[in-house]
Protein backbone atom coordinates (compact mmCIF):
# COMPACT_ATOMS: atom_id res chain seq x y z
CA UNK A 1 0.00 0.00 0.00
CA UNK A 2 1.11 3.37 -1.16
CA UNK A 3 1.97 6.51 1.23
CA UNK A 4 -0.71 8.78 2.33
CA UNK A 5 0.10 12.11 1.53
CA UNK A 6 -2.43 15.12 2.43
CA UNK A 7 -1.84 18.20 0.58
CA UNK A 8 -3.16 21.51 1.99
CA UNK A 9 -3.58 24.26 -1.19
CA UNK A 10 -5.97 26.98 -2.24
CA UNK A 11 -7.38 28.65 -5.55
CA UNK A 12 -9.40 31.50 -5.78
CA UNK A 13 -9.37 34.49 -7.58
CA UNK A 14 -7.44 36.52 -5.22
CA UNK A 15 -4.79 33.79 -4.71
CA UNK A 16 -5.06 32.42 -8.49
CA UNK A 17 -4.82 29.20 -9.91
CA UNK A 18 -0.78 28.48 -9.52
CA UNK A 19 -0.54 27.06 -5.93
CA UNK A 20 -2.97 24.48 -6.74
CA UNK A 21 -2.13 23.85 -10.22
CA UNK A 22 1.87 23.09 -9.06
CA UNK A 23 0.76 20.71 -6.40
CA UNK A 24 -1.46 18.74 -8.87
CA UNK A 25 1.35 17.84 -10.92
CA UNK A 26 3.00 16.52 -7.74
CA UNK A 27 0.31 14.33 -6.96
CA UNK A 28 0.08 13.02 -10.30
CA UNK A 29 3.81 12.04 -9.98
CA UNK A 30 3.54 10.67 -6.24
CA UNK A 31 -0.18 8.76 -7.68
CA UNK A 32 1.94 7.15 -10.51
CA UNK A 33 3.83 5.80 -7.68
CA UNK A 34 1.57 3.92 -5.75
CA UNK A 35 0.82 6.28 -3.22
CA UNK A 36 -2.16 7.76 -1.89
CA UNK A 37 -2.78 11.56 -2.49
CA UNK A 38 -5.70 13.85 -0.68
CA UNK A 39 -6.00 17.36 -1.04
CA UNK A 40 -7.52 19.58 1.87
CA UNK A 41 -8.43 22.91 0.35
CA UNK A 42 -10.84 25.70 1.07
CA UNK A 43 -14.47 26.49 -0.60
CA UNK A 44 -13.10 30.08 -1.90
CA UNK A 45 -15.09 31.85 -4.81
CA UNK A 46 -12.64 30.81 -7.87
CA UNK A 47 -11.53 27.52 -5.99
CA UNK A 48 -10.41 24.84 -8.23
CA UNK A 49 -11.71 21.92 -5.91
CA UNK A 50 -14.23 20.39 -8.84
CA UNK A 51 -11.05 20.46 -11.09
CA UNK A 52 -8.97 18.95 -8.68
CA UNK A 53 -11.90 16.03 -8.22
CA UNK A 54 -11.90 15.78 -11.86
CA UNK A 55 -8.23 14.34 -12.12
CA UNK A 56 -9.31 11.48 -9.74
CA UNK A 57 -8.17 13.26 -6.01
CA UNK A 58 -10.31 13.55 -3.15
CA UNK A 59 -10.69 16.88 -1.93
CA UNK A 60 -11.41 17.64 1.71
CA UNK A 61 -13.72 20.30 1.75
CA UNK A 62 -12.72 23.52 4.79
CA UNK A 63 -16.06 25.70 4.56
CA UNK A 64 -15.97 29.47 3.67
CA UNK A 65 -16.36 32.22 6.34
CA UNK A 66 -16.86 35.80 6.12
CA UNK A 67 -13.49 37.48 5.48
CA UNK A 68 -11.87 38.09 9.07
CA UNK A 69 -11.07 42.12 8.66
CA UNK A 70 -8.38 41.69 11.41
CA UNK A 71 -6.01 39.08 8.82
CA UNK A 72 -3.98 41.41 6.30
CA UNK A 73 -1.65 40.57 3.48
CA UNK A 74 -1.35 37.33 3.17
CA UNK A 75 -3.14 35.92 6.08
CA UNK A 76 -6.23 37.06 4.60
CA UNK A 77 -6.13 34.41 2.19
CA UNK A 78 -7.44 32.10 4.06
CA UNK A 79 -10.12 34.41 5.79
CA UNK A 80 -9.76 32.75 9.40
CA UNK A 81 -6.60 32.84 11.29
CA UNK A 82 -3.84 30.34 10.93
CA UNK A 83 -5.04 28.23 14.66
CA UNK A 84 -8.69 28.57 13.24
CA UNK A 85 -7.36 26.79 9.40
CA UNK A 86 -4.89 24.23 11.35
CA UNK A 87 -8.36 22.99 13.63
CA UNK A 88 -10.30 22.61 10.63
CA UNK A 89 -7.81 20.80 8.44
CA UNK A 90 -7.50 18.06 11.58
CA UNK A 91 -10.99 17.65 11.91
CA UNK A 92 -11.16 17.19 8.04
CA UNK A 93 -8.70 14.68 8.23
CA UNK A 94 -10.73 12.98 11.02
CA UNK A 95 -7.45 11.69 12.84
CA UNK A 96 -6.30 9.85 9.67
CA UNK A 97 -2.26 9.27 9.87
CA UNK A 98 -0.20 11.39 7.61
CA UNK A 99 3.39 9.73 6.22
CA UNK A 100 3.69 13.38 4.16
CA UNK A 101 2.26 16.91 4.09
CA UNK A 102 2.38 19.14 1.81
CA UNK A 103 1.53 22.71 2.41
CA UNK A 104 1.64 25.65 -0.42
CA UNK A 105 0.12 29.00 0.97
CA UNK A 106 1.73 31.97 1.59
CA UNK A 107 -0.67 32.30 4.42
CA UNK A 108 0.87 29.44 6.38
CA UNK A 109 4.13 29.28 8.20
CA UNK A 110 5.65 27.41 11.29
CA UNK A 111 2.80 27.89 13.58
CA UNK A 112 0.74 25.99 11.47
CA UNK A 113 3.15 23.68 10.62
CA UNK A 114 3.76 22.60 14.11
CA UNK A 115 0.21 21.61 14.69
CA UNK A 116 0.83 18.80 12.64
CA UNK A 117 4.23 17.21 13.50
CA UNK A 118 2.51 14.97 16.45
CA UNK A 119 0.08 13.83 12.77
CA UNK A 120 2.66 13.41 9.90
CA UNK A 121 5.22 11.90 9.44
CA UNK A 122 7.31 14.54 7.18
CA UNK A 123 6.22 18.17 6.11
CA UNK A 124 7.09 19.44 3.12
CA UNK A 125 6.51 23.13 2.18
CA UNK A 126 6.63 24.71 -1.09
CA UNK A 127 7.18 28.48 -0.74
CA UNK A 128 8.36 30.91 -3.13
CA UNK A 129 8.53 34.01 -0.98
CA UNK A 130 11.18 33.41 1.97
CA UNK A 131 9.87 35.73 4.49
CA UNK A 132 8.66 33.42 7.60
CA UNK A 133 9.65 30.37 9.62
CA UNK A 134 8.97 27.01 8.41
CA UNK A 135 8.93 23.96 10.56
CA UNK A 136 9.43 21.32 7.84
CA UNK A 137 11.78 18.65 6.68
CA UNK A 138 11.82 19.55 3.12
CA UNK A 139 11.09 22.91 1.36
CA UNK A 140 11.14 23.70 -2.32
CA UNK A 141 11.14 26.84 -3.82
CA UNK A 142 11.43 26.81 -7.33
CA UNK A 143 12.41 29.78 -8.61
CA UNK A 144 15.38 31.52 -9.87
CA UNK A 145 17.60 34.43 -7.74
CA UNK A 146 20.90 35.80 -7.90
CA UNK A 147 21.12 35.01 -4.23
CA UNK A 148 19.61 31.70 -4.32
CA UNK A 149 21.30 29.90 -2.12
CA UNK A 150 20.84 31.52 1.55
CA UNK A 151 17.16 32.35 1.08
CA UNK A 152 16.31 30.39 3.51
CA UNK A 153 19.21 30.88 5.99
CA UNK A 154 17.78 30.94 9.09
CA UNK A 155 13.93 30.39 8.65
CA UNK A 156 13.78 26.03 8.37
CA UNK A 157 15.82 23.92 10.72
CA UNK A 158 19.56 22.92 10.18
CA UNK A 159 18.15 19.44 9.18
CA UNK A 160 15.81 20.90 6.49
CA UNK A 161 16.55 19.71 3.02
CA UNK A 162 16.33 22.43 0.83
CA UNK A 163 15.71 22.08 -3.44
CA UNK A 164 16.17 25.55 -4.32
CA UNK A 165 16.12 26.63 -8.01
CA UNK A 166 14.33 25.54 -11.47
CA UNK A 167 16.23 22.42 -11.72
CA UNK A 168 13.63 21.17 -8.94
CA UNK A 169 10.11 22.92 -11.05
CA UNK A 170 7.38 20.86 -10.54
CA UNK A 171 6.57 19.82 -14.46
CA UNK A 172 3.62 17.98 -15.79
CA UNK A 173 4.65 14.97 -18.07
CA UNK A 174 3.18 16.81 -20.99
CA UNK A 175 5.96 19.49 -20.62
CA UNK A 176 9.16 16.16 -20.91
CA UNK A 177 7.10 14.68 -23.77
CA UNK A 178 6.55 17.39 -25.82
CA UNK A 179 10.48 18.72 -25.37
CA UNK A 180 11.83 15.08 -26.46
CA UNK A 181 9.33 16.27 -29.65
CA UNK A 182 10.57 19.77 -29.94
CA UNK A 183 11.10 21.71 -33.24
CA UNK A 184 13.95 23.91 -34.07
CA UNK A 185 12.80 28.00 -33.53
CA UNK A 186 14.00 29.61 -36.50
CA UNK A 187 13.80 33.31 -35.45
CA UNK A 188 10.29 33.68 -37.73
CA UNK A 189 7.67 35.27 -35.46
CA UNK A 190 4.23 33.40 -36.90
CA UNK A 191 1.69 32.16 -33.45
CA UNK A 192 1.85 34.04 -30.22
CA UNK A 193 0.89 31.95 -26.66
CA UNK A 194 -0.48 34.65 -24.63
CA UNK A 195 -1.12 33.47 -20.54
CA UNK A 196 -1.48 35.40 -17.19
CA UNK A 197 -2.36 32.82 -14.95
CA UNK A 198 -5.71 31.32 -14.34
CA UNK A 199 -7.39 34.19 -12.94
CA UNK A 200 -5.51 37.37 -14.23
CA UNK A 201 -6.80 39.70 -11.68
CA UNK A 202 -5.34 42.89 -13.16
CA UNK A 203 -6.53 42.24 -16.83
CA UNK A 204 -3.66 41.75 -18.91
CA UNK A 205 -5.18 39.29 -21.20
CA UNK A 206 -7.32 41.77 -22.79
CA UNK A 207 -4.29 44.50 -22.95
CA UNK A 208 -2.47 41.70 -24.58
CA UNK A 209 -5.08 40.75 -27.53
CA UNK A 210 -6.13 44.35 -28.29
CA UNK A 211 -2.43 44.53 -29.16
CA UNK A 212 -2.04 41.35 -30.91
CA UNK A 213 -5.46 43.20 -32.96
CA UNK A 214 -3.22 46.35 -33.17
CA UNK A 215 -0.81 44.27 -35.58
CA UNK A 216 -2.50 42.90 -38.60
CA UNK A 217 0.69 43.90 -40.48
CA UNK A 218 2.17 41.11 -38.60
CA UNK A 219 0.12 38.43 -39.75
CA UNK A 220 0.31 36.32 -36.34
CA UNK A 221 -1.81 33.80 -35.04
CA UNK A 222 -2.39 33.51 -31.36
CA UNK A 223 -3.66 31.23 -28.75
CA UNK A 224 -5.01 32.60 -25.75
CA UNK A 225 -5.29 30.98 -22.76
CA UNK A 226 -7.48 31.79 -19.72
CA UNK A 227 -8.06 30.11 -16.53
CA UNK A 228 -12.30 28.96 -15.56
CA UNK A 229 -11.59 31.22 -12.44
CA UNK A 230 -11.03 33.99 -14.80
CA UNK A 231 -14.14 36.75 -13.86
CA UNK A 232 -13.51 38.33 -17.41
CA UNK A 233 -13.73 35.55 -19.26
CA UNK A 234 -17.08 36.97 -21.76
CA UNK A 235 -14.95 40.41 -22.26
CA UNK A 236 -11.83 38.28 -23.81
CA UNK A 237 -14.17 36.42 -25.79
CA UNK A 238 -15.47 39.40 -26.99
CA UNK A 239 -12.09 40.51 -27.85
CA UNK A 240 -11.55 37.22 -29.91
CA UNK A 241 -14.40 37.19 -31.62
CA UNK A 242 -14.85 37.82 -35.67
CA UNK A 243 -10.78 37.80 -35.70
CA UNK A 244 -9.92 34.13 -37.49
CA UNK A 245 -6.34 34.32 -36.26
CA UNK A 246 -7.31 34.75 -32.54
CA UNK A 247 -7.89 31.16 -30.61
CA UNK A 248 -9.49 31.38 -27.01
CA UNK A 249 -8.51 28.42 -24.54
CA UNK A 250 -10.77 28.50 -21.42
CA UNK A 251 -8.69 25.73 -18.70
CA UNK A 252 -6.54 24.48 -21.43
CA UNK A 253 -5.69 20.94 -20.71
CA UNK A 254 -2.82 20.80 -23.57
CA UNK A 255 -0.68 23.99 -22.29
CA UNK A 256 2.81 22.27 -23.62
CA UNK A 257 1.14 21.35 -27.21
CA UNK A 258 0.40 25.06 -27.31
CA UNK A 259 3.51 26.37 -25.97
CA UNK A 260 5.84 23.97 -28.03
CA UNK A 261 3.73 25.64 -31.81
CA UNK A 262 4.47 29.24 -30.10
CA UNK A 263 7.65 31.36 -30.93
CA UNK A 264 6.89 34.03 -28.15
CA UNK A 265 4.98 34.27 -25.63
CA UNK A 266 2.68 37.00 -23.79
CA UNK A 267 2.23 36.12 -19.83
CA UNK A 268 2.94 36.78 -15.95
CA UNK A 269 6.00 35.36 -13.98
CA UNK A 270 5.21 32.36 -11.81
CA UNK A 271 5.02 29.08 -12.35
CA UNK A 272 4.87 29.10 -16.52
CA UNK A 273 8.34 31.10 -16.49
CA UNK A 274 9.95 27.37 -15.79
CA UNK A 275 7.23 25.49 -18.28
CA UNK A 276 7.83 28.15 -21.30
CA UNK A 277 11.86 28.01 -20.59
CA UNK A 278 11.90 24.32 -20.49
CA UNK A 279 10.49 24.20 -23.80
CA UNK A 280 12.39 27.38 -24.95
CA UNK A 281 9.60 29.87 -25.61
CA UNK A 282 11.06 33.11 -25.17
CA UNK A 283 8.37 35.61 -23.42
CA UNK A 284 7.98 39.08 -22.79
CA UNK A 285 6.37 39.35 -19.39
CA UNK A 286 4.57 41.25 -16.90
CA UNK A 287 4.92 40.81 -13.15
CA UNK A 288 1.36 41.03 -11.91
CA UNK A 289 1.57 40.15 -8.16
CA UNK A 290 4.18 41.21 -5.72
CA UNK A 291 5.98 37.91 -4.84
CA UNK A 292 6.88 37.76 -8.74
CA UNK A 293 8.53 41.51 -8.83
CA UNK A 294 11.81 39.91 -7.44
CA UNK A 295 12.39 37.00 -9.23
CA UNK A 296 11.37 38.68 -12.64
CA UNK A 297 13.55 40.79 -12.47
CA UNK A 298 16.67 38.82 -11.54
CA UNK A 299 15.30 36.63 -14.28
CA UNK A 300 15.22 39.53 -16.58
CA UNK A 301 18.76 40.75 -15.86
CA UNK A 302 20.14 37.02 -16.92
CA UNK A 303 18.01 37.54 -20.00
CA UNK A 304 15.69 34.14 -19.38
CA UNK A 305 12.96 36.59 -19.81
CA UNK A 306 12.39 40.20 -21.36
CA UNK A 307 11.06 41.44 -18.48
CA UNK A 308 8.86 44.60 -19.34
CA UNK A 309 7.59 45.83 -15.26
CA UNK A 310 4.72 45.39 -13.12
CA UNK A 311 1.48 45.63 -14.25
CA UNK A 312 0.98 49.06 -13.70
CA UNK A 313 3.91 49.72 -16.13
CA UNK A 314 3.43 47.98 -19.33
CA UNK A 315 0.58 49.76 -21.52
CA UNK A 316 -1.19 48.47 -24.77
CA UNK A 317 1.11 50.28 -26.40
CA UNK A 318 4.47 48.92 -24.78
CA UNK A 319 3.22 45.27 -26.09
CA UNK A 320 2.98 46.59 -29.54
CA UNK A 321 6.06 47.98 -29.53
CA UNK A 322 7.79 44.48 -28.32
CA UNK A 323 5.22 42.94 -30.78
CA UNK A 324 7.11 45.07 -33.54
CA UNK A 325 10.37 44.67 -32.31
CA UNK A 326 10.65 40.60 -31.70
CA UNK A 327 8.90 40.57 -35.94
CA UNK A 328 12.50 41.39 -36.53
CA UNK A 329 14.40 37.69 -36.62
CA UNK A 330 17.55 38.87 -35.01
CA UNK A 331 15.86 40.07 -32.04
CA UNK A 332 13.85 36.72 -31.68
CA UNK A 333 16.55 34.82 -32.11
CA UNK A 334 18.84 36.48 -29.43
CA UNK A 335 15.57 36.26 -27.56
CA UNK A 336 15.01 32.08 -27.77
CA UNK A 337 19.07 31.91 -27.48
CA UNK A 338 18.86 32.86 -23.65
CA UNK A 339 15.59 31.43 -22.27
CA UNK A 340 16.26 28.16 -22.47
CA UNK A 341 17.19 26.84 -18.83
CA UNK A 342 17.82 23.24 -17.82
CA UNK A 343 14.88 22.50 -15.49
CA UNK A 344 14.72 18.84 -16.18
CA UNK A 345 16.46 17.26 -13.12
CA UNK A 346 13.26 16.34 -11.06
CA UNK A 347 11.14 14.90 -14.47
CA UNK A 348 13.72 13.23 -15.95
CA UNK A 349 14.73 11.24 -12.63
CA UNK A 350 11.61 11.58 -10.20
CA UNK A 351 12.59 8.75 -8.46
CA UNK A 352 15.20 11.02 -6.69
CA UNK A 353 12.67 13.91 -6.03
CA UNK A 354 10.32 11.22 -4.53
CA UNK A 355 13.18 9.73 -2.54
CA UNK A 356 13.74 13.06 -0.57
CA UNK A 357 10.30 13.85 0.20
CA UNK A 358 10.16 10.20 1.85
CA UNK A 359 13.49 9.85 3.20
Amino acid sequence: MGKRVVIRADASQVIGSGHVMRCLTLAERLRRRGEDVTFVSRELPGNLIAHVEAQGFEVLHLPQHEADAALTGYAAWLTVPQATDAEETLAALRGRRVDLLVVDSYALDAAWERRFRPHAGRIFVIDDLSNRVHDCDVLLDQNFYQDGAHRYDSLVPTDCQLLLGPQHALLREEFFAARRELRERDGSLRRVFVFYGGSDRTRETEKAVRALRAVPELHLMADIVVGSSNAHIAEVRALCDGHANLHLHVQAQNMAAIMASADLALGAGGTTTWERCYLGLPALVTAIAENQFAVAADCGAAGLIRYLGTWTDVTEARLIEELRACARPEVLRELQRRCQLDVQADGDDSETFEEVLFT
